[in-house]
C-alpha cells in the first residue's frame, strides 16, 4: 500500500517538469520562425556617387590650366627714409623767440625756421673784441720792433718774437669771427638774436620746440626735415613666409587710401630679428613717392615668385561650398555623378576660380554644382 502511494506521488511530480520542458522547446521553435532575415550587404557601394533621373540636364565644363607666379601679400606702413632725415641744430643756447615753421610744413633750403635769443652771442662778441684789440696792439709793437731793429736798437730775436705775437693775434681774430658766424651772427653787426635756417629742402617730420622754449646747443634738435621723395615701406612677414622673400625682389604697393594706384618698390633689407610674440620679421621696401604717400599710411605689399605654378581653373559656379569645404561634381559611369573634394584658390576674372588640388586640367566638372546638389537633396 505504501509503495503504491509513493509511485503516484513521483508521477505527479514529473508531470509539471515535462510540461515546462515542452513549452520551452515550443518557444524556441517560435523564436526561430519569427527572426528577421539577415541584412544584405552590397559590395563596392560609394557614398560619394549619386544618380539622377535626367543627367543630361546638367551641362559640364572642362577644367583648364593656368600658370601663375606664387604671391605673398603682407601689410605695412609708410616710414621716412632715415638716410634722408636731416636734423636742424643750433650751436647757440637760448630761448625761442619766434617760430616760422610747424610740423608737417614743406620748407626750402635756406628758409627761416625760428629765432633764438642767446647769451652765447654776448660772450662770443666779447672774445672777438678782445682778440681785435690784442691784434691791434701786436701790430703796433711789430711796427715799432721793425723800426728799432732797422736802427740796430734791438736784436733779430726780439723782432721775430714781435712778428710771432702779431701772427697769433690775427689767428685769434679769425677764430672769434668764425665763431660768431657759426652762431648765426655778423661780427660787424652783432646782436643777441640767432636765426636758424633750413639746411635742406623737405618736410618737417619732427618738432621738439615751441615758442618760449629753451634750446640747448648741440643737444636739442628743434626740427627734423625729411626728404620724402623716396620712402620706406616697413612690413611684417611671418617666419614661414620668409623663404619667399629675397633682397632685391620687386613688390607691388597699394595704398589703402588709393587702392587703384599701383606702385612698385624693391626689398632692400630683411630684418635679422624676429618678433618673439607674433613670429614676424621686418621687411623694408624702398619706393619712389609720387607725392601721395604720407608717413603712417597703411599699405599692402604683394611679392610675386620668380617660378610659376600651374593651377586648375574651373567656373566659379562649379565649386560647391559645403561644411567648410569645397567640392565639385564630376561625371561618373552609368549616368552618375561623383562628388570630389577640392582645395579652392583665388577668384579670377570672368567668373572663374583656381583649384589648387583635387582635380587636374582637362577633367570635366558640372558647370553648376548648386543646382545638382539641390536635385540630389530632393531625390533623397
Amino acid at each position: 500500500m505504501k509503495n503504491n502511494v509513493l509511485k503516484i506521488g513521483l508521477l505527479l511530480a514529473l508531470v509539471p517538469a515535462a510540461l515546462l520542458l515542452d513549452g520551452c522547446q515550443g518557444m524556441r521553435a517560435d523564436t526561430k520562425e519569427e527572426a528577421p532575415p539577415a541584412a544584405k550587404i552590397v559590395p563596392g557601394f560609394d557614398v560619394s556617387v549619386f544618380s539622377v533621373e535626367h543627367p543630361e540636364q546638367f551641362p559640364v565644363a572642362t577644367a583648364t590650366a593656368q600658370a601663375t607666379a606664387p604671391e605673398l601679400v603682407v601689410t605695412g606702413t609708410v616710414n621716412p627714409d632715415i638716410s634722408r632725415n636731416v636734423p636742424v641744430i643750433s650751436l647757440a643756447s637760448g630761448r625761442v623767440v619766434s617760430i616760422q615753421a610747424r610740423l608737417g610744413d614743406t620748407v626750402s633750403k635756406g628758409q627761416l625756421l625760428l629765432t633764438v635769443r642767446s647769451d652765447d652771442i654776448s660772450g662770443a662778441f666779447g672774445n672777438y673784441r678782445k682778440a681785435v684789440a690784442d691784434e691791434v696792439l701786436a701790430r703796433t709793437q711789430l711796427e715799432r720792433a721793425k723800426d728799432l731793429h732797422l736802427h740796430g736798437a734791438i736784436a733779430l730775436n726780439d723782432l721775430q718774437v714781435a712778428q710771432d705775437t702779431e701772427d697769433k693775434a690775427k689767428v685769434d681774430v679769425e677764430t672769434m669771427s668764425e665763431h660768431l658766424r657759426l652762431l648765426g651772427n655778423d661780427p660787424d653787426r652783432p646782436n643777441g638774436m640767432v636765426d636758424i635756417f633750413a639746411p635742406v629742402s623737405g618736410v618737417i617730420t619732427d618738432q621738439q620746440v615751441t615758442t618760449a622754449a629753451g634750446v640747448q646747443s648741440l643737444t636739442t634738435n628743434p626740427f627734423t626735415i625729411s626728404d620724402l621723395s623716396s620712402v620706406w615701406i616697413v612690413c611684417d612677414v611671418y617666419e614661414n613666409d620668409l623663404p619667399n622673400v629675397h633682397i632685391g625682389d620687386t613688390a607691388e604697393i597699394r595704398l589703402n587710401a588709393y587702392p587703384d594706384r599701383v606702385l612698385r618698390g624693391s626689398a632692400s633689407n630683411i630684418g635679422a630679428i624676429l618678433d618673439p610674440n607674433i613670429r614676424t620679421a621686418k621687411i623694408r621696401i624702398e619706393v619712389a613717392n609720387p607725392g601721395i604717400m604720407r608717413l603712417g599710411m597703411f599699405v599692402t605689399a604683394t611679392f610675386r615668385g620668380l617660378t610659376k605654378e600651374v593651377h586648375t581653373v574651373v567656373p566659379a559656379s562649379a565649386i560647391l561650398h559645403l561644411h567648410d569645404r569645397d567640392w565639385v561634381y564630376v561625371p561618373a559611369p552609368d549616368k552618375k555623378f561623383r562628388r570630389v573634394e577640392v582645395v579652392g584658390g583665388d577668384p579670377l576674372p570672368g567668373n572663374l576660380q583656381q583649384i589648387k588640388s583635387g582635380i587636374k586640367p582637362a577633367q570635366q566638372v558640372i558647370a553648376n554644382a548648386v543646382v545638382l546638389e539641390h536635385v540630389i537633396a530632393i531625390s533623397q
